[in-house]
């Protein structure tokens, strides 16, 4: 036991107002039988340290991790959550470190946010969501683990977890414990989706794992939603799953904004989108992940490509998109034809994009604006085409007429809450393959009230009120 950490029989500390006292029981992890002792929360006002500070949870010994299975629990603590940094929610919260896997099959630590209402489960048997923040960072320190906490750093640059956020505590609203993995894993690996896949499920399979959170184990009814960068790596779960985790009980996926194709994803944005700096931000992730990757970029990036670069480093969300709009990327290059069909780059370019693996064993349902100035709809109808080839597939696809990138980021919010909660609580999901068009999603049958809901809850939240 690590100094600081308590057993079973005592009593954390309720340091946040609004926060009831609650015992930090030892975890056991099935694979290897092992307790793991859970650490209080920090008590207000001490802040939490950013992950570049916090090593021995972020980074954990190397020879530990690889002695580990996918999903063990390295090391638990309790956290407390918070509105916009200092605004408390009252719920029961707990940070995961774990072991997951990379690209190449090598053992890596990640870390997850669990956390469980207080409500209880209006179907009897709690459900949990695997909810992926858009990111869209090349920090650490970018990651919602942190960004979440009470107490951390506001950070300007960083705004779309704090405003995602109020999709998850609508969620946790209707009774359902939600997981939050740091998908881009501990080198901030942004657009990855095969990295952010299976650091998911097994960030899932941790949650599974963990007593204090109270769910049944792989019998969970678990389901997985991300929008624009939280999408990649939802979609690359739900196709991943089968292969990677096929214990767990996926009843449903939920993406919108999906980047499904990175090669048109690039042609589109190249040089005539407000967003192309943010699809030149996800190549530098990828290059983190795939040494090959990184060595056409050191090889054939331009002096202009390379000092956009360094810019690029280490920035949060904010600068990856506001930074460098309209950009031509493959400008940046000096590679004599297109950089994106060179034979180098087409092994991890193929690996990147949705379709190649099949079609999802479990019920999707995939939201899209034709208008959206950064992921092209072309590529969402094809995978769409592509997935029901299967006679099996269950996808369940809108295309939000009126809206662009951002607007159907909101609109179609609660149309995916409420697909989502049918699927927790246990509704199945339509047989075969559905496709409409409507001018909003925000006008969908219940959309409106779930909509206006999920705001007011989370309002009375920052009073105190238990979630």
């Amino acid at each position: 036991m690590t100094a600081g950490t308590r057993t079973i029989t005592q009593a954390c500390l309720a340091v946040a107002a609004g926060l009831t006292v609650s015992i930090c029981p030892v975890v056991t992890n099935t694979a290897v039988a092992q307790p793991v002792s859970v650490e209080p929360a920090l008590p207000f006002p001490i802040p939490p340290a950013p992950p570049y500070l916090d090593a021995n949870f972020y980074q954990p010994d190397p020879a530990r991790v690889a002695a580990a299975q996918p999903g063990e629990i390295l090391s638990a603590r309790q956290v407390n959550l918070a509105n916009l940094w200092l605004i408390p929610l009252n719920v029961n919260a707990w940070q995961l470190s774990y072991r997951s896997t990379n690209t190449h099959g090598e053992a890596i630590a990640a870390v997850a946010t669990v956390i469980v209402p207080h409500a209880a489960p209006p179907s009897g048997q709690r459900g949990l969501l695997s909810f992926q923040f858009a990111e869209d960072s090349l920090s650490q320190n970018c990651a919602p683990s942190y960004t979440l906490q009470m107490g951390s750093l506001p950070n300007p640059l960083n705004p779309v977890i704090s405003a995602e956020f109020v999709e998850v505590q609508a969620m946790l609203q209707r009774g359902h414990a939600v997981v939050i993995p740091d998908h881009q894993g501990p080198n901030a690996a942004y657009a990855v989706g095969p990295l952010g896949g299976r650091i998911t499920l097994d960030g899932i399979r941790a949650a599974e794992n963990f007593e204090p959170a109270g769910l049944p184990g792989t019998d969970t009814r678990v389901a997985l939603w991300g929008y624009s960068g939280g999408a990649i790596p939802t979609a690359h779960a739900a196709e991943l799953q089968q292969e990677y985790a096929p214990e767990l009980n996926l009843v449903g996926s939920a993406t919108g904004g999906l980047m499904a194709d990175i090669r048109m994803a690039v042609d589109y944005n190249n040089g005539t989108s407000t967003f192309g700096g943010a699809v030149l931000g996800g190549l530098f992730g990828v290059a983190r992940e795939y040494p090959q990757v990184a060595q056409f970029i050191d090889q054939h990036m331009n002096p202009l490509g390379k000092a956009v670069r360094l810019m690029h480093e280490n920035q949060c969300v904010a600068l990856q998109f506001a930074g460098f709009p309209f950009i031509n990327i493959k400008g940046l290059f000096d590679y004599p034809g297109d950089p994106m069909r060179s034979p180098e780059m087409q092994p991890v370019l193929d690996e990147l994009s949705l379709g190649r693996r099949g079609t999802p064993s479990t019920p999707l349902y995939i939201y899209e604006a034709p208008l959206d100035e950064v992921m092209p709809i072309n590529a969402v109808n094809n995978l769409y085409d592509t997935y029901c080839t299967d006679p099996n597939a269950r996808v369940s696809y809108t295309r939000d007429l009126l809206s662009e990138h951002g607007v159907a980021a909101v609109a179609g919010t609660a149309s995916a809450v409420l697909w989502l909660d049918d699927r927790l609580n246990g509704v199945p999901a339509a047989n075969g393959c559905h496709q409409r068009d409507v001018p909003t999603e925000i006008l969908d049958p219940g959309a409106l009230s779930t909509f206006v809901g999920a705001i007011g809850g989370t309002l009375a939240s920052a009073l105190g009120m238990p979630v």
